[in-house]
């Protein structure tokens, strides 16, 4: 059967298939919403983009231990293509992944994927519990202090916009920005002044 390019809705009936948990399906709408965003900023396809973002994680709620590699195999059931593949499965690439990012997608998802969570814990402790308020500067002064959102891996966040030749405080703005876009949908809208 010859690949076909997926829409939105059979990207979310998968996703509602594989991941029952809120804080799972949550991040994968803060991905996708930043990486449709970042697709408008660079005049990419933004359903394209959004798409690979929101079924990422596809594999890690029920098959953590096979992360990326299970992502493969039931996308390749689906008759997913293989751009969109291994566009997926690249976020993983040294950790879970030997599958390094090469295109302007890739490497923007590797960048974004960790700096949503750090971004989302930001947003938790703030007295507003939003992201609609939040500043590049008040993620930067989080991000010097290791001991906050300890779980996240910065270097991988640094490692993606080198790739990408971005700024850190660039990629920290565009993500802010994306995750305004669905704060709705991933309870990050809280109360902002």
């Amino acid at each position: 059967m010859e690949d076909k390019i997926p829409t939105r809705e059979e990207a979310l009936k998968l996703l509602h298939e594989y991941n029952e948990t809120d804080n799972l399906r949550k991040h994968a709408y803060t991905v996708e919403g930043v990486m449709r965003y970042i697709a408008r900023k660079y005049g990419e396809d933004e359903d394209k983009w959004g798409i690979i973002g929101l079924i990422h994680d596809l594999d890690y709620e029920k098959f953590p231990d096979q992360h990326c590699t299970r992502t493969r195999e039931i996308l390749e059931e689906h008759n997913w293509p293989e751009e969109y593949i291994r566009a997926a499965i690249s976020h993983g690439w040294g950790i879970c992944s030997d599958v390094e990012p090469k295109s302007t997608l890739e490497k923007t998802l590797y960048a974004i994927d960790e700096l949503t969570g750090l971004i989302a814990a930001n947003a938790m402790v703030r007295p507003s519990k939003s992201v609609m308020d939040m500043t590049v500067k008040s993620v930067k002064k989080k991000w010097k202090s290791p001991a906050f959102a300890a779980g996240v891996d910065r270097s991988i966040i640094q490692k993606g916009a080198d790739m990408l030749g971005v700024e850190i405080g660039e990629l920290i703005e565009d993500t802010i920005m994306g995750m305004r876009e669905v704060a709705d949908e991933t309870g990050l809208k809280g109360n902002p002044v």
